[in-house]
């Protein structure tokens, strides 16, 4: 006799039998003709308009305005989409049609939920940062990322992608080395650093007094990227004694991966809510604008520490789970050696240490600068503020 877990639910019934209602009229729409003026954009796993694609997405408005923009966006987050963007909502009836119909896909993750990808369709993939942490099948080195990760699937999804966008020489190595495909490589740079050099200096004012950060103070940001080894948002230092030893000069900004929500959690002041000296900016809708309210990156192993140096501020490395990181993940360089072109600036394992480097001036010295310089020769060649321009005029020009 079953269960009564095992007895269908008419809630459970009702979400089967749209599935397959949505699969049976995502088939017919496969057979519709492509739209060759219809492009379909997605994030971080259809959690809204962000990064590379966001970027491509507004110079296509610009540059190629006949092509009809869409983003794919999941119901959880369609909160977070700006008046004025069209979107569907991942799974629905007009979200599968899109799929079938458009002639440009642009991602900087994956579509969930599986596509038919049809001749004719361009996908290009733009990735979400430049690799230090293992990626893709390097990951097989590594048992308990290995046993989460679904290769084949990985190996499908390249098998999808028509383009790669690099941002430096060493992401085009790594790419080419962990997604195997034959897919064409474009090593245009990262759109979503294209604001890093075209900012001015009225945007950079405008978006500290939006985010509560009076006049005269300096700020720090401290974004700390995910742990497979651990569950929640655990920092590894804590933000609000950092803001006491330095005194109220400074203010911590405090943002958390998106892994773990729309706060840090941490006791910080929300964004904008006062002259707090901890400041929760994890829900900010845009990192790029947090970069540029920064006037230094506490970094540990985040891409964003590779973005942050098209700035040329100073980033100083916070990493005392280097050991227990590199064990658990890998990396592809050490980020604490010291090297010129490994290692962007001061680097301490210590708070005490940390709240030194600031309170010396060592985060701002000629040393510090030096390291800055040759990091960001290494990983920040095509970064210009014209990297959306080129991806754009390379993506949606005519196939040959």
């Amino acid at each position: 006799m079953p269960t009564r877990a095992s007895v269908p639910t008419r809630a459970s019934v009702k979400r089967f039998v749209r599935r397959q209602a949505m699969r049976a009229a995502y088939r017919t729409d496969l057979r519709r003709p492509l739209d060759p003026d219809l492009a379909v954009y997605g994030a971080y796993w259809n959690r809204g308009v962000a990064c590379n694609p966001a970027a491509i997405h507004a110079k296509a408005r610009e540059l190629v305005p006949h092509i009809r923009g869409v983003w794919a966006v999941s119901s959880r987050h369609r909160d977070r989409m700006p008046a004025g963007v069209p979107y569907v909502i991942e799974g629905s009836r007009p979200y599968w049609r899109a799929m079938a119909t458009a002639t440009y896909l642009v991602n900087n993750s994956s579509f969930p939920g599986g596509f038919t990808k049809r001749p004719g369709q361009r996908y290009l993939q733009t990735h979400h940062g430049t690799p230090l942490k293992t990626m893709g099948l390097d990951q097989r080195a590594y048992p308990a990322l290995a046993r989460r990760a679904d290769f084949g699937k990985i190996l499908a999804h390249v098998g999808q992608w028509d383009f790669s966008l690099s941002a430096n020489p060493h992401t085009t190595e790594v790419w080419d080395r962990v997604y195997p495909g034959a897919y064409e490589r474009l090593d245009l740079g990262y759109p979503r650093n294209d604001v890093y050099f075209t900012a001015t200096a009225e945007d950079i004012a405008k978006i500290r007094a939006e985010l509560g950060i009076a006049d005269g103070r300096t700020a720090l940001l401290y974004a700390p990227t995910h742990r497979d080894y651990r569950t929640g948002f655990v920092p590894d230092l804590d933000p609000e004694r950092l803001a006491r030893q330095l005194g109220p000069d400074y203010v911590v900004l405090v943002r958390a991966h998106y892994f773990y929500g729309r706060s840090a959690g941490v006791g910080a002041v929300e964004a904008g809510a006062g002259t707090g000296q901890v400041i929760d900016v994890t829900g900010h809708p845009r990192v790029e604008e947090l970069c540029l309210a920064a006037d230094a990156l506490i970094a540990d192993y985040s891409s964003l520490v590779f973005d942050y140096a098209c700035l040329d501020r100073p980033i100083v490395v916070h990493a005392p789970d280097q050991a227990a990181y590199r064990a658990a993940r890998g990396t592809y360089f050490d980020l604490l050696s010291g090297r010129p072109g490994d290692t962007p600036g001061t680097v301490t394992t210590d708070p005490e240490r940390l709240a030194d480097v600031f309170r010396t001036g060592e985060w701002r010295s000629p040393e510090a600068a030096a390291l800055r310089t040759a990091f960001r020769e290494r990983f920040c060649p095509y970064d210009d503020g014209h990297a959306a321009e080129r991806v754009v005029r390379r993506f949606f020009a005519p196939a040959e």
